[in-house]
């Protein structure tokens, strides 16, 4: 008797999990809003940010030029900045005030200044400089102004020492102008592009945050569709923890398998990003980052009282994710607070384990860290999504229960 009540209650455990996938199944699609977050924003947004980034890098940044040396020496420097592809000189000015002013009016967003003495110095042996002043609202701007004038004045300080060292043959000239020599290589991203360098990261990031405000919506949705606001709807197949648990987290984990797919897969290949890591190794590596960003989402959703809040607690959060990652802000430079706070959320070491392999070449073994810490994370958050849930079910019960005993004493003074 009491092995057939066991198997009973499996099969009624099971019976209900699949009813609970079904009607989440359900709610999503016919939410509006849970279907925008789910399908749209996953869809759309990746494709958008890299379209923003496509051409990787940014050229022919306008500048202007104030050249107090008017010599044949300070000419060819000008010349040949504007002979790289970074920078176009797109005016000249008699003084910097007249150059900042072209700056403050955006018609440029920088500014060569060559001083007076500029040629004179080098004539005598001494040294000088060019300084550059840039708009530093965009890093990209200042990027391509100090490339360019370093790449020429390196070029140009190769001719003037060969022209000073007095050598009698052509490798004597190479040896002054290179003692030693060197190669310049971009490691994992040759064309030192941005899309490169970002994108990555943040398709990891739009799968944890789109599952953060979808779960969050549904639970919004949830609680002011339940007379009490409670969480779990009165009904006689949501009795049971693991049983809401595992039916909502199968359906999510459905619904993002796909969008997995396209989001990690398909978009980098449409921009034709780097991919150069192992499919099984990326599989096995996406399989506890999924697991655990929908188990912390359903942990969160706690918080969720209407359709709205989600919007106000998790939507400014995305930012400030990317930057403690350690992706977008060096990881050494970030302080210890906020380098423990960023391992409470799976996209810290989703992101560097996705870069690794995915851009890198890494194997799981040389990620074992991320990959276990998500592991760990995937573990606590099921049992924190459980200690939820059971939470829930009891405050149902109680409410439930509170309900029948106010009917009852109504009843009983009626009589």
């Amino acid at each position: 008797m009491e092995e057939l009540k066991f198997k009973e209650k499996i099969k009624t455990g099971i019976y209900d999990m699949f009813y609970i996938w079904k009607q989440e199944f359900r709610q999503v699609f016919r939410d509006s809003g849970v279907l925008i977050f789910f399908f749209l924003v996953p869809l759309a947004y990746p494709l958008v940010y890299a379209f923003i980034y496509t051409n990787e890098v940014v050229r022919n940044v306008p500048a202007v030029v104030v050249d107090d040396s008017h010599t044949s020496l300070s000419r060819e420097y000008i010349r040949k900045v504007d002979a790289t592809p970074d920078i176009q000189i797109v005016s000249y000015c008699s003084d910097l005030q007249e150059a900042m002013q072209i700056l403050k009016e955006r018609d440029a967003y920088g500014v060569i200044y060559i001083p007076s003495d500029f040629s004179s110095s080098i004539q005598t042996g001494k040294q000088t400089q060019v300084s550059i002043y840039c708009d530093m609202s965009g890093l990209l701007y200042y990027k391509s102004m100090l490339l360019a004038n370093t790449a020429v004045s390196l070029d140009m300080n190769q001719d003037i020492k060969i022209a000073l060292s007095g050598n009698t043959t052509n490798r004597q000239d190479e040896i002054t102008a290179y003692p030693i020599e060197y190669e310049d290589v971009a490691i994992f991203n040759p064309t030192n592009g941005f899309a490169a360098f970002l994108i990555p990261a943040v398709l990891i990031l739009i799968i944890q945050q789109t599952l953060l405000l979808g779960i969050g919506l549904s639970a919004g949705t949830a609680r002011e569709k339940n007379k009490f606001k409670d969480l779990v709807p009165i009904n006689r197949h949501y009795h049971g923890t693991l049983r809401i648990v595992m039916g909502k987290g199968l359906c999510y984990f459905m619904i993002y398998s796909v969008i997995c797919i396209y989001v990690l897969v398909v978009v980098p290949k449409l921009f034709k990003l780097n991919q150069i890591g192992m499919p099984g190794d990326l599989l096995l590596f996406l399989l506890p980052y999924l697991l655990a960003c929908i188990f912390f989402s359903m942990t969160a959703s706690i918080a969720i009282r209407n359709r709205e809040t989600c919007m106000l607690i998790f939507v400014f959060t995305s930012v400030p994710l990317l930057f403690i990652s350690g992706i977008s802000w060096p990881g050494a430079a970030i302080p210890p607070f906020w380098e423990y706070f960023s391992y409470i959320f799976p996209s810290t070491f989703g992101i560097n384990g996705f870069v690794r392999i995915n851009n890198m070449g890494a194997t799981l073994n040389e990620v074992s860290m991320e990959y276990k810490a998500l592991w760990l994370q995937a573990g606590i958050y099921f049992i924190s999504t459980c200690l939820v849930y059971r939470y829930q079910i009891l405050m149902s019960r109680k409410h439930i229960i509170n309900r029948y005993e106010e009917l009852k004493t109504r009843r009983e003074a009626v009589n």
